[in-house]
């Protein structure tokens, strides 16, 4: 069972394998694993202290940043999130951290998160996928129906507010330049920076 690995210069974080969504480009329908992972679908979800185990079995200041990821939307456990990203700035106070998420975790847990992420969260990476709210649940799939994604947008604006560094994504093979430049105007909007990601990234 894969706790912690590695993508990059990163140490990648896999909590949890639940998720209120199921995209259509997701790497999960068709691999098991990312990169030299191993497996990535959990025997069961990790404790706080076998979270911590893994990441004592690494040297954290091998790695540039610290990514909360994994198979599944790490805000479904928020509570363990939390306490691991105390952790890590416990024993590496300088290490940069940053959640991938769909920002749906304020629908996932009933109520805003962002707001108990500040000084301890860095950096958000939110899957934006596309400009257009009908789209983006066709892409999606989202068990939350059409709130999804205008509640993707409040938690991403919300982020911010926290002082937490804001990236919204679209993958690259999944709408037009023009939908791009739409993705473009909303990040401006919301204080965000823009990236296109390449699909297995």
């Amino acid at each position: 069972m894969t706790i912690v690995y590695d993508v990059h210069d990163g140490l990648y974080i896999n909590l949890t394998n639940r998720c209120p969504c199921a995209c259509t480009f997701c790497l999960r329908q068709t691999m098991d694993t990312v990169g030299q992972s191993g497996g990535l679908w959990l025997e069961h979800e990790p404790s706080l202290e076998e979270v911590k185990q893994a990441i004592d079995g690494v040297d954290l200041k091998h790695y540039a940043e610290i990514v909360f990821c994994g198979f599944g939307e790490p805000t479904e456990r928020l509570d363990t999130l939390l306490q691991t990203a105390a952790y890590i700035k416990q024993v590496c106070p300088d290490k940069k951290i940053r959640i991938n998420t769909n920002g749906l975790g304020d629908l996932v847990n009933g109520e805003p998160i962002a707001p108990k992420m500040r000084g301890l969260i860095d950096v958000v990476s939110v899957s934006l996928n596309t400009p257009n709210a009908e789209k983006y649940l066709k892409l999606t799939r989202s068990k939350f129906g059409a709130q999804s994604f205008d509640a993707m947008l409040a938690f991403a604006e919300s982020a911010g507010e926290q002082g937490i560094e804001v990236v919204m994504t679209t993958v690259d093979t999944t709408i037009s330049h023009e939908e791009e430049a739409q993705c473009q105007a909303i990040c401006d909007r919301i204080g965000a920076r823009y990236r296109i990601r390449p699909w297995e990234d």
